[in-house]
């Protein structure tokens, strides 16, 4: 069986490698039971390094394609075998017959690839993507994308963004849009998601006195900081500010002593009860509408 591998592309090597043994051995290139050649001369025939022939083939392997005998090499499984654990299996079967069939009517890998792209990029989005380089961040804006819209919705940093954007709706905060623009293609639809202001939140609702202690608590160093500043400008005195971070032991002792717990949608399913929680979310309302619209879309 022939190997072709795109060293310019945004799949990787070793993902190339390991969809084209598995598309031999469904088109029966490499019959049951055939041993395969050895990583090094895979490795030397392709020019590649052999460390990448050796994860295809521990993938194939965790997949139940081949199977390494020791002392003797690899071979193809007399019959592939799904585990219960991997998901993938069946649609790989799928795609994989796809790509037999489309071989043999004579169609080159790029045609398939520009036309697959073409099919994938007509669908519309099925789900939110959070493009947010902070992790911590990250997984409070999917929280709060999830609570408010119902939709599914995933989380990448930046140095992945471009490979996960097949049926994504991409979302990044407004202050991050020339960073997570630089690394996607010209033309990418993006939302764009407001702060919400805690000073506006603070408005009109009952502040401490000064003598009673305001818990700031969150796992999120950033929130941590960012609250008490914005509590501080909001009238509160720094005195009566006292921060919790939920990575450090212990931290949910006395908080009932407080008068108030101010903390962010993750964090405040931790909160004992009892204490008076407030719960500040990161997104504005009108962000919150748009994706609730967007998500509509979805079905």
């Amino acid at each position: 069986m022939r190997l072709w591998l795109s060293k310019t592309s945004e799949v990787p090597v070793r993902e190339q490698l390991a969809t084209q043994i598995m598309l031999g051995v469904v088109s029966g290139d490499f019959a049951p039971g055939e041993k395969l050649p050895s990583t090094r001369e895979l490795a030397r025939r392709l020019k590649i390094h052999a460390n990448t022939v050796s994860a295809a083939f521990r993938d194939l392997e965790e997949r139940g394609w081949l199977e390494s005998r020791k002392g003797s090499g690899v071979y193809v499984c007399e019959r592939p075998r799904a585990t219960p654990t991997d998901e993938r299996f069946a649609l790989d079967q799928l795609i994989a017959e796809f790509f037999r069939l489309a071989r043999a009517h004579g169609h080159q890998p790029a045609d398939i690839r520009a036309r697959l792209r073409h099919w994938l990029n007509a669908h519309p989005p099925d789900h939110f993507l959070v493009i947010e380089p902070d992790a911590a961040l990250r997984a409070l804006l999917m929280a709060e994308i999830a609570d408010a819209t119902g939709a599914t919705v995933r989380g990448v940093g930046l140095s992945d963004a471009t490979g996960q954007l097949e049926g994504a709706a991409p979302v990044a905060l407004h202050n991050e849009t020339a960073t997570v623009r630089a690394v996607l293609s010209p033309g990418t639809d993006l939302l764009l998601l407001r702060s919400r202001s805690v000073a506006a939140e603070m408005a009109g609702k009952r502040k401490p006195a000064p003598d009673e202690i305001v818990t700031i608590v969150s796992g999120w160093p950033d929130f941590l900081r960012w609250a008490h500043t914005m509590l501080v400008a909001a009238g509160l005195s720094p005195d009566a500010l006292v921060c919790r971070n939920t990575s450090e032991a212990g931290w949910q002792r006395g908080l009932r002593a407080s008068a108030m717990v101010i903390t962010e949608f993750l964090t405040a399913r931790q909160i004992p009860h009892g204490c008076d929680t407030r719960v500040f979310r990161l997104i504005a309302d009108a962000s919150l509408e748009e994706l609730r619209a967007c998500a509509e879309q979805f079905t």
